[in-house]
This record gives structure tokens, C-alpha cells and sequence, in this order.
């Protein structure tokens, strides 16, 4: 897998997929455990949705 989550969607990801499981774990509601799948892709810097539309946060490497 080639990386395809640059730094800042990085870190929105992996900060909003913790303030979903927080929620989830304080008594929010069950969908709320969807935060797993932005906190993975964000630590992973592979979304599989990115390549289907087309997208790319990853700035690109200077040889």
C-alpha cells in the first residue's frame, strides 16, 4: 500500500477518530465507534477510499 494521508489530514483523522471513541466509550451513541476507522487510516496514512476518487493528501517526494 502507498501512502496516500499527508499531515494535516493525518492529524485531523487521527484526532477526530479519538474524539468519536471517546464519546463512545462516555455513553454516546453505538455509531459513534465509527472513530476506529479515521484513527486507523490515519495512523496506517492509507485510506482505501482515496485511490477509488481519485485523491491524495501525500505531498510528493523530490528525487
Amino acid at each position: 500500500m502507498k501512502s496516500n494521508v499527508g499531515g494535516i489530514d493525518k492529524i485531523l483523522r487521527i484526532v477526530a477518530g479519538i474524539a468519536l471513541i471517546a464519546w463512545a466509550l462516555t455513553g454516546g451513541p453505538v455509531w459513534a465507534w465509527i472513530g476506529v476507522v479515521p484513527l486507523a487510516t490515519g495512523l496506517m496514512g492509507w485510506c482505501p477510499l482515496y485511490p477509488l476518487i481519485g485523491l491524495n493528501t501525500c505531498p510528493l517526494k523530490k528525487d
